[in-house]
């Protein structure tokens, strides 16, 4: 199953997050098919982009976005 789910970057305790597809039996932080965006929950407020087109893309060929993604994508107003 391909997921939309976040891939973290950065160093110790400083985030920052990727939003990828990549199939679920990959690894968190490993192999993924495309980045569609990133999030830095470190600002004030919490930096997303998201390149929406791609994840509508994405999402209507049947890629699950994770709960956390999902939530970003709405703030993003991607979905």
């Amino acid at each position: 199953m391909v997921k939309i789910r976040l891939r973290r970057m950065g160093a110790k305790k400083a985030p920052f997050y990727r939003i990828v597809v990549a199939d679920s039996r990959y690894p968190r932080d490993g192999r993924f098919i495309e980045e569609i965006g990133t999030y830095n929950p470190l600002t004030d407020p919490a930096e997303i982009k998201v390149d929406a087109e791609r994840a509508q893309a994405w999402i209507k060929t049947g890629a699950q976005p994770t709960e956390t993604v999902k939530t970003l994508l709405k703030k993003a107003g991607a979905i």
